[in-house]
């Protein structure tokens, strides 16, 4: 098979998986609100808390399913992972108490471990100068699933609440034949290494990786900083609508399509677009520029016409992860991209624990009737003061890198007439 063939086979499942995910967000609100019988200010603090178990989950399973998939290949992981999220969706569709929610959301912490496995495959067919673009790929399969997720949520939502998750959970089962009949492993036999459980966890895997390179603890920090400014959007988005703009279930949803359709748009077009004149380091700069002028933009708006301006600029942030993957990447050998994914992705999830709860108490105090300032905009501005965290953390990687390698990693960034599309 094909590098072209491989790499739209696994943005196919990532698609599909975030399709679903899109579909149930409008309405998990007001399910919280119905199962939990509270208001949106305290149905957003369980929300964080549910999202801290999703993180936990994946802090603990990341690491072991990276390097399961060193060890077996990629395909059986993703492979397992697609259907168990259908059969949770299935769990929370019929969820008859809030309890059946929380238990949902850590089944689906185990299967989100499985974006590691995602990322390796992509290291493992796509040669190192082509490894941001295609990571930027992979953003635009996650868009796209975002775009028409929450508006076919919002419209799913407004007939049942529970609509939504048995549409998703009729995606991801779909998705689950569809990868069965077509992916194809990526990993050759020569190249996996055996399981080890010593290793299965982020901190051995950090002292392994670093002997190859010491940088990769800068960007594997970078990363996770990123994942705690950019987890604001999950995390608490539905809820700042409503108590910033009054948005209803339909708004949100088609609010989050926008963002999902401009995100699109950033990482499947405008990076492979802007990414050989900007070069790696300018890029993520100007993401994080991004960022932080919409959480400007959000706590000034007033009109949707203003909240969509700030959704468009804050779209620039899709340039920041995927130049970061790709110097990550190309700081370790073929045979531990799994491993390398794993933190990444287990990092990352120690920033997801964090953050609903950090952001879902932000707006809890930051709005509502008790507020200490009327600023329901606060989880946005403290999104891109951490930010800014991110962006120096990678500099410090990318120059390091640079030198390490004699500027063989900068120039892996950059276009070549003879590199093969």
């Amino acid at each position: 098979m094909t590098h072209r063939a491989s790499f739209g086979i696994v943005f196919a499942i990532v698609m599909i998986d975030m399709l679903g995910f899109g579909i149930v967000a409008p309405v998990m609100p007001g399910l919280i609100m119905q199962l939990a019988r509270v208001d949106v200010g305290t149905a957003a603090e369980y929300a964080g808390w549910l999202g801290a178990g999703y993180a936990l989950m994946q802090f603990v399973f990341a690491p072991i399913i990276g390097n399961l998939s060193d060890r077996y290949g990629r395909r059986p992981v993703l492979l397992a992972a697609v259907l168990m999220l259908g059969l949770d969706y299935l769990l929370q569709a019929m969820a008859p108490q809030f309890w059946w929610l929380v238990i949902g959301r850590l089944l689906a912490g185990v299967t989100g471990a499985s974006f590691s496995a995602a990322y390796a495959y992509i290291a493992d067919v796509t040669p190192p100068e082509k490894r941001a673009a295609n990571f930027g790929m992979i953003g635009l399969a996650f868009g796209f699933g975002f775009v028409v997720g929450p508006a076919l949520g919002g419209l799913l939502g407004s007939i049942s609440p529970r609509l939504p998750f048995y549409a998703a959970a009729a995606l991801a089962l779909t998705n689950f034949v569809f990868g069965l009949v077509f992916l194809k492993e990526s990993l050759g036999r020569e190249n996996r290494r055996p399981f080890d459980w010593r290793k299965a966890n982020a901190v051995s895997t950090l002292k392994a990786l670093r002997g190859q390179s010491p940088t990769v603890l800068w960007f594997v920090a970078a990363l996770g900083m990123w994942q705690l400014a950019h987890v604001v959007y999950p995390a608490v988005w539905s809820f700042f609508a409503i108590a910033a703009y009054g948005f209803t279930v339909r708004d949100v949803g088609l609010a989050l399509a926008v963002v999902g359709l401009t995100s699109a748009l950033v990482q499947g077009v405008g990076l492979r677009l802007a990414l050989p004149k900007l070069g790696e380091r300018r890029a993520v700069l100007l993401g994080v520029a991004g960022l932080c002028a919409s959480a400007v933009l959000y706590n000034v708006a007033h009109t949707h016409w203003q909240v969509y301006l700030a959704i468009a600029v804050g779209s620039l942030q899709g340039f920041v992860q995927p130049p970061i993957a790709a110097f990550n990447s190309r700081a370790v050998d073929a045979r531990s991209q799994g491993e390398l994914q794993g933190a990444v992705t287990s990092i990352g999830s120690i920033a997801a624990i964090v953050g609903p709860p950090l952001y879902t108490q932000a707006l809890a105090r930051f709005s509502g009737p008790n507020a200490i300032i009327d600023l329901p905009g606060m989880p946005m501005l403290l999104s891109a003061a951490i930010s800014l965290i991110t962006l120096a953390l990678f500099w410090k990687g990318a120059s390091l890198l640079t030198r390490e390698t004699g500027g063989a990693a900068l120039n892996a960034g950059q276009p070549s007439s003879s590199t093969s599309q």
